[in-house]
């Protein structure tokens, strides 16, 4: 079965990757060869991402950590991967605490910096209807446990009912109770994503032909 998978970026980080040593993954390898049946035909891996602001990271190297793990991932798996970058945008907005901090004058409301992940979400459900409405693929899976994509979901399962659905969460309890039901209701299959499947999915800690290093540190 011709197969295209959705990787929500950032979903799959929060989810199970942040705080892990597996952040070096290889994305094709993970589908092809772990997380989807053996008959399925991968033919394309689309990973949706945003490159991270430096001045707001715990570490300054983070930014150029993500620009090499990107272009890793490029050089290692090639035409079968798709890399579709969003952007964070910043705002400074006013907002109240939820409870007083001692030794602040001001209880109420304070203003913090605010980061939202721009075009990711619609550029990916937007990429899912284009490939059911284009038959590009026999089956689309979701690599995500964010409800918003459930109307995309719910379209492509109404209007094109021979596409066949599949959804694997990245959640870090690998139990199907906390899968999202808003997405699972119109999937034919389901299943959390594992962490064996990640620990078996990593790329070379130096990408052949090239000079790209997995990084010393996270």
């Amino acid at each position: 079965m011709r197969t295209i998978v959705f990787v929500d970026g950032y979903n799959l980080y929060y989810g199970m990757l942040r705080g892990s040593a597996l952040k070096w993954l290889d994305l094709v390898a993970l589908f092809r060869d772990h997380a989807l049946e053996e008959s399925t035909e991968l033919i394309e891996v689309r990973f949706y991402t945003a490159p991270v602001k430096g001045k707001l990271c715990d570490d300054i190297q983070s930014p150029q950590r993500q620009r090499t793990y990107l272009q890793a991932l490029r050089t290692h798996c090639g035409e079968t991967l798709k890399i579709i970058e969003g952007k964070f945008a910043l705002s400074t907005p006013f907002l109240r605490l939820a409870a007083p901090v001692a030794d602040l004058a001001i209880n109420t409301n304070v203003q913090v910096f605010a980061l939202d992940e721009k075009k990711s979400d619609v550029n990916l459900a937007v990429d899912m209807l284009d490939v059911a409405c284009t038959s590009r693929a026999e089956q689309i899976v979701l690599c995500s446990n964010d409800s918003d994509f459930e109307s995309a979901l719910a379209l492509i399962k109404l209007r094109y009912p021979g596409m066949k659905l599949g959804l694997i969460a990245p959640i870090a309890k690998e139990e199907h109770r906390y899968l999202s039901n808003d997405l699972r209701q119109h999937c034919d299959w389901a299943k959390p994503l594992s962490r064996i499947h990640l620990q078996g999915a990593q790329l070379p800690v130096r990408i052949p032909g090239s000079a790209l290093r997995r990084p010393e540190a996270w």
